[in-house]
């Protein structure tokens, strides 16, 4: 249910208006509350009691269109988003000041115009720092079209360049200082300008196609033109433009349309000569470009050529939306937006299009008529874990798909023939509901479509990993009101598992010291069929991390997975170990469900049954020596850069040494070559044979993988 607040914001511009809005979207979610046994025979009660209910957050939403839909546009906002409070529409852009008098007619409001400047900027630094894989680089001649960057925590200085009518560059140094230092007039207006009067075209987008299958050496005359190839003296390459145009004045022959496009689309980025120099002169690593069409794709093919390996340019995802992401934070300023973190919704977002006009015409064509943007408030605001050795190089994901052609096709055909088993499992886990059937069988259809998409056009969202694939089937769950199809299948088993809790801690207190440690390791794994004697685990210097008698350790973060038989019988008995030693424990688990994952709320009223059992955790719990908190994840995997800051806070003022991952999602699918400040043991069974074969070992093999930094 999505309710349409009165806060909203329209950017409109040359050939594309923008419309940003803010909205409260209700939805399901699923809670879990201890019942009250006191008095009662509880043997065969459920341990909680799972319920569902409603939930407001708040969302943002950006749409892009032609300019020939603004009308379309008024409509919608008159219809859904004014309202009595509603006294103002803020607007950015040169559209602003073109459609004012229509907008004030249709709607009835004044407009508000913003800095465009301004606006760009807010809304760069702002997807930058909540959308991990916004940063791009071009890549020519290569299977993946786009290579996507790490974002660094510190994303200042850079240099913006914003490709419009005409050329701007802008140097950013903080959140609300930048300044201009340079340009040009040669821009997109330029090349539409001499298109128009060369072919005759007056379709920008036309002329983009025209430019795209023609080749411009044809027409430009290069170095190897006047030298014969590179001129070596001065170190310039023969592919470098010499004149462009130098090739008309003797040529023989007319030259189609084609050809006629394609170097225009050169001549207008000439003006990327001066980026390096800028760079140079002001000490900056990162430029990011942007383009007032969301085709010029083309004109970044360009840029990269031009530079031939000089400066690397950069691109966004969503560089359409930031004078409208803009302009919303500047009217929002009161409620402070970015105090919160924000996450992209991939249920209800357009992805990256293709540069290539053959690649999935018919979503192509749609985009450019109307494309979408949907990003959700999280709870909490979310940082960089304090122990990675370093947050700008931290890459979460082991294997990228987008640059792995096999390894995509595997994941792709994993995840759409599994498709059919999880909408059977969301539908069977609402039974008193009436349209569960219909609400899980769309969901199946928008989350096969949505991997018909990653098949084509794999950089959609950002770089393609087995992390992403698995998030996007969350959103798309959750689209649908399926908060945790998993909820009745994890009490039974948190419930069967606290019944055997006290027995395996008996059996454990039995043994002697070394083979207590073997036997807390298989437990760690409790739940799994695993080959013990894989080479990860036989290996005696990972064996010997539990082997040796030494001081302890100040503190161990343990980030939990499942419910159940793992965490109650695997890693409680663990924790006790460390707490007993003299370490304490932070465990960590998701804030919200994933899988059968276990969740923060399922935990405390776990670690609640537990202490009522066990001594050793009651009186840790008590002493605070050990601490349940969440991730600030719903996600199967772990994203280090991205964590709840109150966990960070916390791994800080304990002094963490020793960072425990478990599972498959965070120990393999990610974090696997995770390089941390202090200790890290990072377990988990390979349950599937492809990535078991990937990483040289066979199914159910064991990963036991304990590191020590180097110093």
């Amino acid at each position: 249910i999505l309710n349409l607040s009165f806060i909203f914001f329209l950017l409109t511009g040359g050939s594309l208006t923008k419309l940003a809005y803010y909205s409260t979207v209700q939805h399901k979610v699923a809670r879990v509350r201890s019942f009250d046994h006191s008095g009662k025979d509880i043997e065969n009660e459920p341990l909680y009691e799972i319920s569902v209910q409603e939930e407001i957050t708040a969302r943002l939403h950006f749409i892009k269109f032609e300019n020939t839909y603004i009308e379309t546009c008024l409509d919608f906002i008159k219809d859904h988003l004014v309202n009595t409070e509603t006294k103002v529409i803020k607007a950015t852009g040169g559209g602003a000041y073109k459609f004012k008098d229509l907008i004030e007619k249709k709607l009835g409001l004044k407009v508000d115009k913003e800095d465009v400047m301004t606006c760009l900027i807010k809304g760069c630094n702002f997807v930058l720092r909540n959308i991990p894989h916004e940063v791009f680089a071009y890549q020519k001649d290569s299977d993946t079209e786009f290579r996507f960057q790490t974002n660094h925590p510190n994303i200042f200085p850079y240099l913006l360049v914003n490709i419009g009518s005409g050329v701007s560059i802008v140097k950013v140094e903080t959140e609300d200082k930048f300044e201009w230092i340079g340009g040009s007039s040669i821009g997109g207006g330029t090349f539409w300008g001499l298109g128009a009067l060369l072919t005759k075209t007056k379709k920008f987008d036309e002329l983009l196609q025209l430019a795209s299958k023609g080749q411009h050496t044809n027409v430009d005359m290069l170095v190897k033109d006047v030298y014969g190839g590179a001129y070596q003296t001065l170190g310039l390459s023969g592919n470098l433009i010499a004149s462009s145009f130098g090739k008309s004045t003797t040529a023989d022959k007319d030259f189609s349309l084609e050809k006629q496009s394609s170097p225009k689309a050169h001549l207008m980025v000439v003006t990327g000569r001066l980026i390096p120099a800028l760079l140079q002169f002001y000490r900056i690593d990162d430029t990011f470009f942007f383009f007032f069409s969301p085709h010029l794709r083309t004109i970044q093919l360009q840029c990269f050529i031009l530079w031939q390996g000089e400066v690397q340019a950069l691109f966004l995802r969503h560089e359409g939306y930031l004078g409208a992401i803009g302009a919303f934070l500047k009217g929002a300023e009161q409620d402070n937006p970015n105090q919160y973190s924000w996450g992209e919704n991939y249920a209800g977002s357009s992805g990256l299009m293709s540069t290539s006009p053959d690649v999935y015409p018919m979503q192509r064509t749609r985009s450019g008529t109307f494309d979408m943007l949907e990003m959700d408030r999280l709870e909490r605001p979310l940082v960089n874990l304090p122990l990675l050795k370093d947050p700008s190089t931290y890459i979460p994901d082991t294997v990228d798909l987008t640059d792995d052609a096999m390894a995509r096709k595997y994941w792709l055909t994993c995840f759409e023939e599994a498709l059919d088993g999880v909408a059977k499992r969301a539908a069977a886990s609402q039974p008193d509901s009436i349209d569960a059937l219909q609400r899980a069988e769309k969901f199946r259809q928008k989350y096969w479509n949505k991997l018909q998409t990653l098949r084509q056009q794999p950089f959609a969202y950002g770089t393609l990993t087995v992390r992403s694939l698995l998030d996007t089937r969350e959103h798309c769950l959750n689209e649908f009101n399926f908060p945790d199809p998993y909820s009745k299948v994890k009490q039974k088993e948190n419930g069967i598992a606290l019944k055997c809790f006290q027995s395996v801690i008996e059996s454990l207190d039995s043994l002697g010291w070394e083979e207590r440690q073997f036997a807390l390791v298989k437990g760690l794994l409790a739940g799994n069929v695993f080959d013990w004697g894989a080479k990860a685990v036989s290996d005696p210097e990972y064996v010997g991390f539990l082997l040796q008698e030494g001081p302890p350790h100040k503190c161990a973060l343990i980030f939990a997975d499942n419910s159940g038989i793992d965490i109650i019988l695997g890693v409680f008995p663990f924790v006790r170990e460390l707490l007993s030693r003299g370490t304490e424990v932070i465990l960590a688990c998701n804030s919200g469900p994933a899988l059968n994952d276990v969740t923060y709320s399922e935990s405390l009223i776990v670690t609640e049954r537990i202490a009522a059992m066990d001594p050793v955790i009651q009186s840790a719990l008590r002493e605070e020596k050990l601490l349940l908190v969440q991730t600030g994840s719903s996600s199967p995997c772990l994203d280090l850069s991205r964590l709840d800051k109150g966990l960070a806070v916390l791994v800080r003022e304990r002094k963490t040494d020793l960072v425990i991952i478990e599972g498959m999602g965070r120990a393999i699918h990610t974090n696997y070559y995770a390089a941390l400040k202090c200790e890290s043991l990072k377990l988990a069974v390979i349950k599937n044979s492809w990535l078991a074969d990937r990483l040289g070992g066979k199914i159910f093999s064991v990963i036991f993988k304990y590191e020590v930094p180097c110093k």
